[in-house]
């Protein structure tokens, strides 16, 4: 890989790592489903207007936009904005590569091997050691909507591979177009009408920078730079840059969060990056002839936010 390649992808992994501090402050100048709504409103538009047409059945767009993007960031979202800090969701968020698998299995037949399952296990001990960090200092209740998320994100993979997108970017601009009315809704339904017109009505340049921020830097460039990679490099050579995401998001949380890393966070760090480096970067398993899959399945989407 080229240096300027090399830098472009650690500063997705910065970006998207960085994401998880924005959404913290944005939710202190929006309800969080209202937040999520304007972020795929904001990344929708006008940029739908200028990918071209859908390259991929409406089914798959709209199933992806209601699982990732009204699910998992509905969760992610009120999870953060109900105690979950910033620096450790964007780390229990990794654990969607180990429910991408269990749900590849259970969907697809596609078998994990021995390094695989070790992967999983030693992802879902370093999940127990945070939540025991978390049990110690916050609500744990967050702690699982966070966790939600990520099985939500992980079945939004699956969908994914059997969507097989040829264009990262044209697909996520179509997908950030379903979610922005069920979340408007639900928002209007469990925040408020009155909560969200003063939101609105309070809008200032820091907030109106966070909803830029997640739409258009996260969502846009994010994923455009790392779809132009993926049509550059091996997966597996891109894909390991994915787990720099955690180590951004924990450090850009304590910098400009003042939010500490204990010393059980680090251990939690390290097994949960240890054991999905190993869920997702090994070979891959048998798939069963019983349900075959009808097209060809890109690597998961490890780490993105």
């Amino acid at each position: 890989m080229r240096p300027a390649h090399l830098a472009l992808a650690v500063l997705v992994a910065a970006v998207w790592g960085v994401n998880f501090t924005v959404i913290e402050i944005g939710l202190g100048h929006f309800p969080p489903l209202l937040f999520s709504a304007l972020r795929f409103l904001v990344a929708a538009l006008p940029a739908v207007f200028l990918v071209g047409r859908p390259k991929v059945a409406w089914k798959w767009i709209l199933g992806v936009g209601l699982v990732l993007g009204v699910a998992k960031f509905g969760l992610l979202f009120v999870a953060m904005d109900t105690g979950m800090p910033a620096g450790l969701s964007s780390l229990v968020l990794q654990i969607q590569a180990v429910f991408t698998a269990l749900i590849a299995y259970a969907a697809l037949r596609e078998r994990p091997t021995r390094t695989g399952a070790v992967g999983m296990a030693v992802a879902l001990s370093g999940i127990a050691v945070a939540a025991v960090d978390e049990g110690t200092s916050g609500p744990l209740g967050a702690f699982a909507l966070c966790v939600a998320a990520a099985a939500c994100w992980g079945a939004s993979n699956v969908l994914t591979r059997k969507a097989a997108p040829p264009d990262a970017l044209n697909f996520m601009v179509w997908v950030s177009t379903v979610p922005v009315l069920p979340l408007l809704g639900l928002s209007l339904l469990t925040e408020g009408w009155d909560r969200d017109a003063a939101a609105l009505r309070a809008l200032d340049w820091q907030g109106a920078g966070t909803v830029v921020y997640v739409a258009w830097v996260t969502t846009v460039f994010g994923f455009g730079a790392w779809g132009w990679l993926l049509r550059r490099h091996p997966a597996s050579t891109v894909a390991p840059f994915s787990l720099l995401v955690p180590v951004f998001g924990m450090s850009s949380a304590a910098l400009f969060l003042g939010e500490p890393v204990s010393g059980l966070r680090w251990v939690a760090a390290a097994l949960l990056v240890g054991g999905v480096a190993l869920t997702s970067f090994a070979p891959a398993g048998r798939r069963s002839r019983v349900h075959p899959v009808d097209a060809p399945a890109p690597e998961p989407a490890v780490g993105r936010s």
